[in-house]
């Protein structure tokens, strides 16, 4: 089996400088006015910026391997976003260093492969951007797929809870060697193993739900919830903080139930979670219990919403998914 090294190594590197981009976007740009007006070019410039520094970690690391990321530069390079672009640049130089414009699009259009390689990297540079604005929680998410399986990925949450007083969390896994978590703001160590909870119960289970009412289906969550005699409020955070939460046992279940029956998960969106609680001792499915595919480009289109659990309950929430959708 491989080890991925090297790959682990590039992508925690990777993912640390993106979050330091992002937050140092969040304390420049967002401000009570830019609040008040919802403006949210703050998080379109982190985002862009985000792109940049992992794609560009990558370009040194593996410069064969595609990158599958959310952003692409046309927007930037449009004569009526030049103000844009430049802070764009502004924030990437402050975290490597004078750089172009040219080459920072660059490395923005890296992530705008087609997922159809044998061996490509997802990307998501800010996930839960309405987190991101509100100062919440937030994630930067890079996950390595080889023929369709997810064998390693990094999860940067810079708003969560580090346990020691601080925030910033670093999780990170390789398919059959365990999760693990890491300082976020500097390189450090081998990392401290991190495990799911040891719950016998679904009904001692707490919930992890997305803050925003839109992204899953609320009022079904509830009905499941009192199905398996869940009592506990839901842990409600945006992004993929939710699959952190569980893997280090803050929830032991989160429901990504959707809203419309067409809609399919972006690849970006789970890749690195999902291998994060599963090394973790966790399980990952659709709401079928069916386990989530890969081998269909940029979205899960194989698959119908997203079923995250402790593990030992997993069976148990998805018999009580189908019976609520039942009645």
């Amino acid at each position: 089996m491989a080890s991925y090294e090297q790959e682990l190594r590039a992508a925690l590197e990777a993912v640390r400088g993106a979050a330091r981009v992002c937050r140092a976007v969040q304390e420049r740009l967002i401000t009570r006015d830019t609040l008040e007006k919802r403006d949210k070019s703050p998080v379109t410039v982190a985002d862009f910026a985000s792109q940049a520094i992992v794609c560009r970690h990558l370009e040194q690391a593996f410069a064969n391997d595609a990158v599958v990321g959310e952003e692409h530069s046309a927007e930037l390079r449009t004569p009526e976003n030049a103000a844009l672009l430049a802070s764009v640049v502004g924030a990437v130089s402050s975290e490597i260093g004078g750089v172009d414009a040219q080459r920072v699009l660059g490395w923005i259009d890296r992530g705008g492969a087609d997922a159809k390689a044998e061996r490509y990297w997802a990307l998501d540079p800010i996930d839960g951007t309405k987190g991101f604005l509100r100062r919440e929680q937030y994630a930067v998410a890079l996950a390595l797929i080889e023929r369709g399986e997810v064998v390693a990925g990094a999860l940067g949450c810079p708003n969560l809870d580090d346990g020691a007083g601080g925030t910033g969390v670093l999780l990170a896994a390789v398919r059959g060697q365990g999760a693990h978590v890491f300082p976020l703001w500097r390189s450090a160590g081998e990392g401290r193993p991190v495990h799911v909870s040891a719950i016998a119960s679904p009904a001692g289970a707490r919930f992890c739900e997305s803050v925003e009412a839109e992204h899953s289906d609320q009022s079904e969550s509830a009905k499941i919830a009192a199905r398996l005699g869940i009592t506990a409020p839901p842990l409600r955070m945006d992004s993929q903080c939710k699959y952190a939460a569980v893997a280090r046992g803050d929830a032991s279940i989160y429901l990504r139930l959707p809203t419309r029956a067409d809609y399919r998960e972006k690849i970006w969106d789970h890749a690195a979670g999902m291998l994060v609680v599963e090394e973790a001792g966790g399980r990952v499915s659709d709401v079928d219990g069916k386990p989530l595919d890969f081998r269909h480009g940029r979205t899960l289109a194989a698959n119908r919403g997203v079923v995250a659990t402790a593990g030992s309950i997993h069976a148990r929430v998805i018999e009580a998914i189908r019976e609520v959708r039942q009645t």
